[in-house]
């Protein structure tokens, strides 16, 4: 596996993204990131194994479809973006919501 720089790596993954399916997925051991829509599995993989010192099994990637947004007589799409679904080795968990 190909050595990359932690510096690099903590600018891949932007945030956890809490949806109601994303919750669902936390039962499975599933995490749901995004990131920026260049980087790649392996790069994802060893961004999340290096900020959260876990066990990743495996990475899915989806670009999900830009959303029309209108302003007025003006229409513009918002950024499009990439998420990543990060399934963990058994025993190994993220904490998202830390204790208050």
């Amino acid at each position: 596996m190909t050595e990359y720089d932690p510096r690099y790596l903590a600018d891949l993954v932007l945030r956890p993204i809490i949806t109601e399916k994303a919750t669902r997925l936390l039962e499975n051991n599933k995490y749901v990131f995004e990131v920026i829509p260049k980087a790649t599995k392996p790069e994802i993989k060893a961004a999340i194994q290096s900020l959260f010192n876990v066990k990743v099994i495996g990475v899915n990637t989806l670009h999900p479809p830009r959303k029309k947004r209108r302003v007025g007589k003006f229409i513009g799409y918002k950024p499009q973006y990439k998420r990543a679904i990060v399934t963990l080795a058994a025993g190994d968990s993220i904490t998202l919501f830390p204790e208050v």
